[in-house]
C-alpha cells in the first residue's frame, strides 16, 4: 500500500508483513444491473430464499445492497459469490456506477417480456467502461408474454450479441418464479471467475469500497463496503476520504458479529467519526494515528463541488430541504429534483443530508420562507415534529422517490408566478374602409380564422408588424347586427387611435392567465 509506506515515520507496524506476491483465489464480487422491473432483485430473491423484493418500497431496490451465497459446483466443491444489487431506476445511475466499479463481474438482466430498455444500455455502457467480463441473464421466461428470441434480437440491435445471435457474451434464461436457469447463472459466473483468477491475500490489512452509508440515530455513522483484499479484524483501525472508524465489532452482510471478515465480503462498519462518500475506497490500519493520517491525506485529494439550478434574476425559488436513510438514495434525489425546472420557478435545496429529521433542520427551514422539509425513508425527531408544527413547517415524509418528484412537481406548478399573456383568438383581413369619425372607424372584412366578437381588444397588423390596437365595438353580418363572426364577410366598427387601411388584418386576442 503507497500510503503504509508513506507512514513508516509515523509507526513501525505499517510494513506489511506479508509476502505481496503470495495470493489465494477469491470469491468474485458481481453486480446485477439492468432496467427497472426486470427481475433483478427478483432473481436474487431466489437466490437467497429471502424476500428482498417485498421489503423494497414499491418493489423497487432503492439501495445498493450486498448478499454472500454459497453454492455448490458439479463436482461437490462449494464456492462463495458476493453479489451487488444496483438498482435500475434512471435515477440511480450513479449508484449503478460505482455498482460496477467495485465489481470483478456483472450480470446484465433483460426481460424476456419487455427486451432492451434505456437503462439496460446505460447500464451496459457502464459494464464496458468498467471493463468487466459480463454475463447476460434473461428473466421472465415464464411469463406467456416472454419472447426470448425478440431479447435476444432486441440485444443484437444495441451491439450486445449473445451466443449463439453473432456473438460470445454468455447467456442465461432464467425465471425467478420457478427457479429456471439459477443454477445455470450461477456456474456460469464461477467459471468466469475461474477464467479470470481473482486473487486475493489474507495477511494483508483489509481495503476496499464503501457501497452504502447511513445515520443510525441509536449506532451513529454505518458504512457498507466490500473488501475487495486483505483481512479486516477487530482491535483494527479503518479509514476513508475524510473518516475513521475504530473497529470495536464487525458485522458481516446478514449483521452477525464477526471477529473478522476477508476479501469479496461485504463488511458493516459502525461508528465513524464522518460520514465516508460512497465509491471512496477504504483502509484499515493498525493504529489510529495511521488511520488519521490516511483519512486527512485523501480528503485532500478531493475536491468537492455542489451544482445547484441555474437561478436567473426575476426566477422564483421552492427552496427545499431533503434528509434520507442513506447517502445513495440522496444522491439520485437530488439528481431527480435537478430536472425539474420550470420556466418562472426553481427548486433549490437549501440543505442535503443523510440522517434523522431534527430541529436543526426545522430551524434551517425558519431561516427561508417557504421551505419545505422532505423525509426520505427516515424518521422526524418528535421535538422536531413538534417545533415545525408549532412554526408553519411543513415536513412531508416520502419511500419511494417517483412520489416525491411528483409532489415536487405539483409544488413548483403551484407555486409559480401566474402571468397574463395574450393569445389569439381569431383574424380578419381589412377590405374596405367605409368611413372614419374620430376614432371611430367603419370597415368590410373577412374572416380569416377562429373568432372576433364584439367589445373583443384587437391588434391591428400590417405587413406582419403590429402597428397599434384597437376595440370591436359593433359587428354586423348581412345588415344583421352579431355578437360574433367566424367565417364570412362582415362590417365592423372599430375604436383605435391608429388609421386603419385596407390590406391590415386584425388580430382578435384575449388575455389569459398563466
Amino acid at each position: 500500500m503507497i500510503l503504509q509506506q508513506k507512514c513508516d515515520s509515523v509507526s513501525q507496524s505499517m510494513s506489511n508483513p506479508l509476502d505481496i506476491n503470495k495470493g489465494v483465489v477469491r470469491a468474485p464480487v458481481v453486480a446485477v444491473m439492468g432496467h427497472i422491473d426486470h427481475g433483478k432483485s427478483s432473481l436474487l430473491d431466489y437466490i437467497r430464499k429471502s424476500n428482498v423484493v417485498g421489503g423494497e418500497a414499491g418493489g423497487i431496490t432503492q439501495h445498493v445492497s450486498a448478499y454472500e451465497v454459497e453454492h455448490t459446483k458439479e463436482d461437490g466443491s462449494k464456492a462463495k459469490i458476493t453479489f451487488l444489487d444496483t438498482p435500475g431506476h434512471e435515477s440511480f445511475r450513479g449508484i449503478r456506477s460505482r455498482g460496477a466499479s467495485v465489481a470483478d463481474i456483472a450480470v446484465l438482466v433483460v426481460s424476456a417480456e419487455d427486451a432492451v430498455k434505456p437503462q439496460t444500455i446505460e447500464a451496459y455502457q457502464k459494464i464496458k467502461e468498467a471493463g468487466l467480463p459480463y454475463i447476460v441473464a434473461i428473466t421472465k421466461i415464464d411469463k406467456p408474454s416472454a419472447n426470448v428470441e425478440g431479447a435476444k434480437q432486441s440485444l443484437a440491435e444495441n451491439d450486445i450479441y449473445v451466443e449463439g445471435y453473432g456473438g460470445d457474451i454468455p447467456v442465461v434464461l432464467t425465471s425467478a418464479k420457478t427457479g429456471t436457469g439459477i443454477k445455470e447463472l450461477l456456474d456460469m459466473i464461477l467459471l468466469v471467475a475461474d477464467i479470470e483468477n481473482f486473487v486475493g491475500h489474507l495477511d494483508r490489512w483489509g481495503s476496499g469500497v464503501i457501497i452504502e452509508n447511513r445515520l443510525d440515530p441509536k449506532k451513529g455513522i454505518t458504512a457498507v463496503g466490500i473488501l475487495k483484499d486483505g483481512t479486516a479484524k477487530v482491535g483494527m483501525t479503518v479509514a476513508s476520504v475524510g473518516a475513521v472508524a475504530p473497529l470495536r465489532y464487525i458485522l458481516d452482510a446478514e449483521g452477525k458479529e464477526r471477529d473478522e471478515l476477508s476479501f469479496s465480503s461485504p463488511i458493516q462498519i459502525i461508528g465513524w467519526d464522518s460520514m465516508p462518500p460512497v465509491g471512496a475506497h477504504f483502509e484499515t490500519f493498525e493504529n489510529k494515528k495511521a488511520a488519521e493520517f490516511y483519512s486527512e491525506s485523501e480528503a485532500g485529494k478531493v475536491m468537492h463541488t455542489h451544482i445547484e439550478n441555474k437561478i436567473d434574476e426575476g426566477m422564483t425559488i421552492l427552496p427545499i430541504i431533503i434528509k434520507t436513510d442513506v447517502a445513495g438514495s440522496l444522491e439520485a434525489i437530488v439528481y431527480e429534483i435537478r430536472k425539474l425546472s420550470r420556466e418562472r420557478i426553481v427548486p433549490q435545496i437549501v440543505l442535503e443530508a443523510v440522517g434523522t429529521v431534527g430541529e436543526n433542520d426545522v430551524r434551517s427551514a425558519m431561516t427561508t420562507p417557504g421551505t419545505i422539509i422532505f423525509a426520505f425513508h427516515t424518521k422526524i425527531d418528535s421535538q422536531a415534529g413538534a417545533l415545525a408544527e408549532r412554526s408553519g413547517i411543513n415536513i412531508e415524509s416520502y419511500d419511494i422517490i417517483y412520489k416525491l418528484t411528483e409532489r415536487i412537481t405539483e409544488l413548483l406548478g403551484e407555486r409559480e408566478p401566474k402571468i397574463e399573456v395574450e393569445e389569439i383568438n381569431g383574424s380578419a383581413k381589412v377590405l374596405k374602409i367605409f368611413s372614419a369619425t374620430k376614432n371611430k372607424q367603419v370597415l368590410g372584412a373577412r374572416a380569416l380564422s377562429g373568432t372576433v366578437e364584439v367589445d373583443g381588444q384587437v391588434r391591428i397588423m400590417r405587413r406582419e408588424e403590429e402597428i397599434g390596437k384597437g376595440h370591436i365595438k359593433e359587428l354586423q353580418q348581412n345588415k344583421v347586427d352579431i355578437k360574433k363572426i367566424s367565417e364570412g364577410e362582415f362590417g365592423a366598427m372599430v375604436e383605435s387611435k391608429i388609421e386603419i387601411a385596407p390590406g391590415d388584418v386584425l388580430e382578435s386576442i384575449i388575455h389569459v392567465t398563466k
